[in-house]
């Protein structure tokens, strides 16, 4: 692993989400814990948000929102597949749900996804250099073609495919986000050929379910990354062309820090959820400050950095 040089892309996620969420992703930024952003557009705080990436010039890219809040598209604001009986996205789980159920509109999804690219070039200044789902929902099933067709669309290079190595051995994770997880995971699988056939690109190594809230520390995260880092390099050809000794690995971390939110602020239209507001927030952010985490990547030739060095 020596020869190996690795570019690690710590991502805050839900940037925007409130203006506590906002200064704890800040502060992991300007500590060297977190190297990258994605901003939620519809999220209560995004403009501020905005405003702080262009100040601290924090990499910024968008975290697509179909699950959450209030959609940014304003035909969709009244009557819309996307919506429940109270105006709102139907969540984590309803979407889901909805989506199984052949309820909803993929071209208001696709109008959505083409609004929230729009808000987010408003607000920075410039398109994003990369752009994921907020809770996943990029690799659903015909969801998946629609986010692709978008991201082409906008020339948009980078996305998130969440397959974690490691996953499947991690027991301290509860039965039921174990199974959420794998349906993640097996959507994720789908959506592969999809991504590739629009010319889309994402890191070698995914991380980050196994590692959320409580479950983060430092060990974890080192170890998720030291054991992705061997399985990905024992799947090269054996022996390895010299070119590969040397090669870059990418690895994209996703994390939520922040300090936790107090309601009525924060959200996207409908106050902020539970793990916002739980202490999970906090620990992240103290977990991804830890000095023992930056002498971790110095000791294995670990470089943070954003997609857009990639």
């Amino acid at each position: 692993l020596r020869m190996l040089q690795v570019k690690l892309i710590v991502t805050g996620d839900d940037f925007g989400y409130c203006p506590r969420r906002n200064q704890g992703i800040v502060d992991c930024f300007l500590a060297g814990a977190v190297s990258n952003v994605s901003l939620l557009v519809n999220g209560s705080a995004a403009a501020d948000a905005a405003k702080l990436a262009r100040r601290h010039n924090i990499p910024i890219g968008l975290h697509a929102n179909l699950s959450e809040g209030s959609p940014v598209c304003e035909v969709l604001k009244a009557n819309s597949s996307l919506l429940n009986q109270d105006g709102f996205f139907h969540g984590k789980m309803g979407f889901r749900t909805a989506l199984s159920k052949g309820l909803l509109n993929m071209s208001e999804v696709k109008q959505e996804l083409k609004a929230q690219v729009e808000l987010f070039q408003e607000l920075t200044g410039h398109l994003p250099p990369h752009m994921d789902g907020h809770q996943h929902v990029h690799v659903l099933p015909e969801v998946r073609h629609v986010f692709a067709e978008v991201l082409q669309e906008y020339g948009i290079k980078y996305t998130r495919v969440p397959i974690e190595p490691g996953l499947h051995n991690c027991d301290w994770i509860p039965p039921a986000l174990m199974d959420f997880y794998l349906g993640v995971e097996e959507d994720s699988f789908n959506t592969v050929d999809v991504f590739t056939g629009h010319g889309i690109r994402w890191t070698d190594i995914y991380i980050g379910l196994s590692t959320m809230g409580k479950n983060m520390s430092v060990g974890n995260i080192c170890s998720a990354i030291d054991s992705a880092i061997v399985e990905f390099t024992s799947k090269a050809p054996s022996p390895a062309p010299p070119t590969l000794q040397s090669r870059t690995v990418t690895i994209e971390l996703m994390v939520h820090p922040g300090y936790p939110s107090v309601p009525p602020v924060g959200g996207c239209g409908e106050g902020p959820d539970d793990f916002s507001q739980s202490w999970e927030r906090l620990h992240e952010l103290q977990t991804l400050m830890q000095p023992e985490l930056q002498s971790h990547y110095k000791s294995r030739n670990i470089q943070l950095c954003s997609f857009k060095d990639l």
